[in-house]
């Protein structure tokens, strides 16, 4: 079984998939041709914003915004502790400070308490200014927004939303990607929404933002090719990727999100009372990047894994590590404790998981999970 079939995706959509990648490579139109244009409209269009600039990949998206915001040297960005390192890594090549914070127990996302708690403790010492805040949209969930966005303007922040997992999300009637001041996604090929290869967007309502955006994605870019403005980089959605993401979104709005919905409910249906299913709060509607259950202690988990791996069914754990304990930050002030990190990164993990699994495949991953 796969963990997430892609191969069944390809075959579902090849002849669509197939016409599109061909008709770039006959226009031999590479770079920047007309279907990153095509591609970045739809998005914006979806999300709900004014702008959308397509990029190299999710990583380089985030670090493109915190450039936009002048975020560096003795500011503070706060991240949540239970995530993938790339949220935290992009603040630190900025020159800025990541501030790790706590995550809420049922939804896996950035807890408003202890982020307000983390804010106080940076201001308390004097020594950063605390600026943005990267709420990430865990496993395909929107953060709590609302508590987020307000605690943030209170402390004259800006939110920078992290929907790589969030893509087709959607919290009290607004579409992730929409939900901060600005917000970024990636495209890697086991996102909601993924490529066959690297790429990434950014969205946001700013006009000044856009332009800036796109220019340091091409070298600092001015009126034309060479007329370099600014230093920037080379980080750029090619045309092929563009290609494929066309066709990947009419599924992903035609089916695909529905399906995933309908996927999860039937784990949640099966599981509910053997383990802690994951919880979509009430007004909150998740794309389903993972399928994440938590056991009660990490023996279980290492049981419950070996148990599915001998029936051929693979898994997968979303974190085995918190953020501050990673080799990279061993040396990082951490201001609050993160028990609810700790405690997740042991018991929790993932189940095989897409739009493409049948009821009777559920049923069986379910049936092994005994606990």
């Amino acid at each position: 079984m796969e963990f997430r079939d892609l191969k069944k995706q390809y075959q579902v959509l090849k002849e669509r998939m197939d016409k599109a990648v061909i008709e770039v490579m006959t226009d031999c139109n590479f770079i920047s041709g007309r279907q990153v244009k095509e591609l970045e409209e739809k998005l914006a269009s979806y999300v709900g914003v004014k702008h959308c600039i397509t990029c190299g990949n999710g990583t380089d998206a985030l670090s493109m915004m915190l450039m936009a915001w002048g975020i560096g040297e003795g500011d503070a960005v706060f991240v949540p502790d239970f995530t993938f390192f790339a949220t935290g890594e992009v603040v630190s090549f900025e020159g800025a400070t990541p501030v790790f914070v706590d995550v809420d127990s049922d939804t896996f996302n950035m807890d408003p308490v202890s982020l307000e708690k983390a804010i106080l403790a940076v201001k308390a010492e004097g020594k950063l200014a605390p600026k943005v805040v990267i709420p990430v949209d865990l496993f395909g969930l929107p953060a709590d927004y609302d508590r987020i966005n307000e605690i943030a303007c209170r402390y004259g922040m800006k939110v920078l939303e992290d929907a790589a997992q969030g893509f087709g999300g959607v919290y009290k009637g607004r579409r992730a990607g929409s939900l901060g001041d600005a917000a970024t996604t990636s495209f890697f090929p086991a996102k909601p929404l993924g490529c066959y290869g690297d790429g990434g967007a950014i969205f946001t309502n700013d006009d000044q933002e856009a332009e800036y955006l796109r220019s340091i994605a091409v070298h600092g870019k001015g009126s034309f090719k060479y007329d370099n403005v600014r230093i920037g980089w080379n980080s750029r959605l090619d045309t092929i990727q563009a290609a494929i993401l066309l066709v990947k979104f009419d599924a992903f709005i035609e089916y695909e999100l529905e399906d995933v919905n309908k996927v999860a409910s039937w784990y949640t249906e099966v599981l509910k009372d053997k383990v802690k299913t994951p919880v979509v709060p009430e007004g909150c509607y998740s794309s389903w990047a993972q399928y994440t259950i938590q056991v009660k202690n990490e023996e279980e988990r290492t049981a419950l894994q070996q148990k599915l791996k001998e029936q051929g069914i693979p898994t997968m754990v979303y974190y085995p590590k918190p953020m501050h304990e990673q080799t990279a930050y061993k040396d990082l002030n951490q201001y609050i404790e993160c028990p609810v990190t700790k405690r997740l990164c042991r018991t929790v993990f993932s189940l095989p998981f897409d739009g493409y699994k049948q009821k009777n495949d559920i049923h069986s991953i379910c049936n092994i999970v005994e606990v």
